[in-house]
């Protein structure tokens, strides 16, 4: 029995690169993020280890600090003991890492500076005298004390007023100042995904306006950039990513103690931990 030509035959006009690619050179794809830092180790020198021993003390105790950390606990070391020559070992040791953090003046509190260092939850507070610190935690206490200012809440007056422009915020709004009401710590984080909402600029704008500003900034490097502000109202943060073309590529609102970005990770700790040991030990 013979078989039909078209048995072998594949058909023309079908399958991979069968078809024109004109229409593929008008496709334009959003740029990712990219030029992630790695962990690179730097090695101080010490020609008079006796002149920095409390500089070399205060490396051991961040190191304790790592080894015993637990969820939810923070650990505090000063500096203000050390002199000019020690404190620059110290920082040359820790280095700079991709989070760094702003808080604000508020009441009587004066602003603060605080950076990670290249060893994850390692951060080093400057501000004031007397808070010239390094404190080993996954957030760092001080930028979440003064975060929220008053946290007054939410003003929810007039919202049901048409006003023009206005379409989403309002609900937005009730939205997110029940979750923030109703939180119970540890709870699962509250994201509102603006990017994939529909909203009008003066939707932004409403919101922006009644969610307040709060006095603690985060920016984070690594893919890309993202910026973290706090709100004017308790648990509630402002979160936006941006590609490495400084283009707004996801800006959420979350409703939490802390966005988790912005938290050093237990295995990161850990990790932290056993790299500082190597790097007391090499400048030994």
């Amino acid at each position: 029995m013979s078989s039909s030509p078209f048995a072998t035959q594949p058909p023309v006009g079908f399958g991979p690169g069968s078809q024109s690619g004109s229409d593929e050179e008008g496709l334009a794809y959003l740029p990712l993020p990219s030029g992630m830092r790695i962990f690179e180790a730097h090695l101080p020198e010490v020609a008079d280890p006796d002149r920095l021993a409390p500089a070399l003390s205060v490396l051991e105790q961040v190191i304790a600090a790592l080894q015993s950390w637990q969820p939810g606990t923070s650990h505090v070391i000063p500096l203000t003991h050390l002199d000019r020559d020690n404190i620059a070992l110290v920082d040359e040791a820790m280095g700079e890492g991709e989070v760094a953090i702003k808080v604000a003046a508020f009441g009587d509190a004066r602003a603060m500076e605080i950076q990670e260092a290249t060893f994850a939850g390692v951060w080093r507070l400057r501000g004031a005298a007397g808070t010239d610190r390094i404190e080993v935690a996954a957030f760092p206490r001080g930028a979440l004390v003064r975060a929220f200012g008053a946290g007054a809440g939410i003003d929810l007056e007039g919202l049901d007023t048409p006003a023009p422009g206005i379409f989403n915020a309002p609900a937005l709004l009730v939205e997110i100042d029940h979750r923030a009401r109703a939180r119970q710590p540890g709870e699962l984080p509250h994201v509102i995904n603006l990017s994939l909402l529909p909203h009008t600029p003066e939707d932004l704008a409403m919101l922006d306006a009644r969610l307040g500003q709060g006095a603690t900034t985060v920016l984070s490097r690594g893919y890309g950039n993202c910026r973290i502000d706090a709100c004017a109202t308790r648990n509630v943060w402002r979160v936006r990513f941006y590609n490495s073309q400084d283009m707004l590529i996801l800006d959420t609102i979350e409703v939490t103690e802390v966005p988790e970005v912005a938290c050093a990770a237990r295995e990161d700790i850990a990790d932290s931990a056993e790299r500082l040991t190597d790097v007391l030990a090499a400048i030994r």
